[in-house]
């Protein structure tokens, strides 16, 4: 018991700590969103990105591009006589980095990770998947601890997996779709009914065999336990436990491919109440863009999005206008339900030195807005490029951290039209701003790391010391993604059912939530939850949800 309050008061001082940092964040703002330098160089350029459930961020890259530029410690090196590049190495190409104190630990990654993939599983360890030469069946495992590093399972997938996609299940498992010639799906764990991967011709249907516009393809478990499956221009629903397509949707309007290389990206919108669940696909290129920026020829990325409700019984697209076309950007879920469009360029397609035009700012899509309103708004920009092999996750402050970029075969700083980035910068999007500070509610309960059940209520108390709108709160949780090559895998916001917020005091008050009643509608596993007020999010706590 001493150790468990231990933990709650260490907890809430590092929410206060945040809470701190939130304010901070918007200091100086002018204009919509502000940009800061965390890490001039954290040494590996970050292609691959998670936030932990301990407030620390694995960010790796790929083992076979020759040496990083931060070693080892304590003059480890690591040995392989199938490495394309360095049989024997001091580098590293992993590195935790501590939000709260801005620090990065080297980490050690055996067998080559490019291209990967990866969920965070429902006891807060992330579980990665495949790569590229000796890591191509490999899975990894990396548990949030201050000394822990990765552990590497050999031939612990059945096929293998290059530009695969994750998700996890509502069982605890999590499932693998696809990857470069792989027309398939499998799980891990592996139970004795799931030891094979199993077919699934979707992805072959999708598969151009020139441009290969089918990798990486956007999975979302919809509320009725099935997966939407979008590869190329079109998608399905679909019935992972006995193989079967349950829904065809229409092709994309235009037909024009969005996944890898033409590289959109995509999300599943906010999920309130017993609303129809909607995927929103931005960006990509026209047909044959790949082919063109092989040959020289760097063709206008796509401004159109696809909006479409997921369980219509006559599902169609809607489509929508962004400001500027953008290839390789990022979509993340905002704390308050927006969603947030980061990174990428103009024209030419994703692949090694393909993108052209690098588009600096991000944007805000409003999703409740009403069609035919502004439901775009472009952001401050920023100064960086962040082309291809670049990432963008949200920590528990609301802040948006970005890293990467890397269009090379190997790091390359000079003569090149975009070096290497191995920075990592902060975007705080406009609701950090400190006009909004006594607007901002601050969660004083529950402790960060609390435990619920699915269909609990749970009170929720928190301060607000500015005048209160009732009528905007709202409770909110978010599945921290794995972040990659423009795709946010296993992200998920939910709006909760609440009651009306009470005043228990001075500026504090009071809501009653009901956690998700399914793992169907919230996978087992870690969550950052949110209280909103005026579309100004708190510093997220995390919670954890299990039967």
């Amino acid at each position: 018991m001493i150790m468990k309050k231990a933990h709650q008061v260490s907890s809430f001082i590092i929410s206060i700590i945040f809470f701190l940092q939130f304010i901070a964040a918007g200091a100086g703002a002018a204009g919509r969103g502000t940009w800061s330098l965390l890490q001039s160089s954290i040494g590996i350029s970050a292609m691959h990105m998670q936030l932990l459930p301990n407030d620390r961020v694995l960010i790796f890259d790929r083992t076979d591009f020759g040496p990083s530029n931060i070693s080892l410690p304590n003059g480890r090196c690591r040995t392989d006589p199938t490495e394309s590049a360095l049989k024997f190495d001091c580098t590293a190409h992993s590195v935790e980095y501590d939000v709260v104190s801005n620090s990065i630990r080297p980490l050690t990654v055996l067998t080559d990770v490019w291209c990967s993939s990866a969920s965070l599983f429902p006891d807060g360890s992330l579980v990665q998947t495949g790569g590229y030469n000796d890591g191509e069946k490999s899975v990894r495992i990396f548990r949030p601890c201050p000394v822990c590093d990765w552990e590497e399972i050999p031939d612990g997938l059945t096929a293998r997996r290059w530009y695969s996609t994750n998700h996890m299940l509502p069982d605890r498992r999590q499932i693998v779709i696809g990857g470069r010639r792989q027309f398939n799906y499998e799980f891990f764990p592996k139970i004795m009914t799931s030891l094979d991967a199993y077919t699934l011709p979707f992805l072959e249907q999708t598969n151009d065999p020139t441009e290969e516009n089918n990798l990486y393809p956007f999975v979302f478990l919809n509320t009725d336990g099935n997966l939407f499956i979008f590869a190329n221009n079109r998608a399905i629903l679909f019935d992972y436990q006995t193989s079967i397509v349950v829904k065809n949707y229409p092709e994309i309007p235009g037909g024009d491919p969005r996944s890898y290389p033409s590289t959109g990206s995509a999300v599943l919108l906010p999920l309130k109440n017993s609303a129809d669940p909607e995927v929103l696909v931005c960006g990509g290129t026209p047909n044959r863009s790949y082919t063109s920026a092989v040959n020289g020829q760097f063709v206008s990325a796509l401004n159109t999005c696809g909006r479409i409700r997921v369980n219509d019984p006559d599902p169609q697209w809607t489509v929508e206008t962004m400001p500027f076309g953008r290839v390789m950007g990022d979509m993340l879920l905002l704390p308050n339900g927006h969603v947030l469009i980061i990174n990428g360029a103009g024209s030419g397609s994703a692949g090694w030195e393909l993108g052209r035009d690098p588009i600096l700012n991000p944007v805000i899509y409003r999703p409740d807005l009403e069609i035919g309103s502004i439901r775009f708004e472009v952001q401050n920009p920023g100064t960086i490029p962040r082309l291809y092999h670049s990432t963008a996750i949200i920590l528990r402050d609301g802040r948006v951290l970005v890293g990467g970029s890397n269009p090379h075969t190997y790091y390359n700083f000079t003569g090149v039209l975009y070096p290497t980035d191995l920075s990592l910068e902060e975007f705080s999007p406009s609701y950090l701003d400190p006009e909004f500070t006594n607007l901002r509610p601050f969660i004083i309960f529950p402790f960060s790391q609390a435990e619920f059940l699915y269909g609990q209520l749970v009170p929720i108390r928190f301060i607000i010391t500015g005048p209160v709108d009732f009528t905007t709160i709202l409770v909110t949780l978010l599945s921290p993604p794995f972040n990659t090559h423009s795709f946010s895998m296993n992200q998920r916001l939910l709006v909760l059912d609440k009651s009306n917020p009470i005043m228990l005091g001075i500026s504090t008050f009071e809501v009653i939530a009901r956690i998700p009643i399914s793992s169907t509608l919230a996978p087992p596993g870690f969550y950052l939850l949110f209280v909103v007020h005026k579309e100004i999010p708190s510093v997220g706590i995390w919670v954890h949800i299990d039967q």
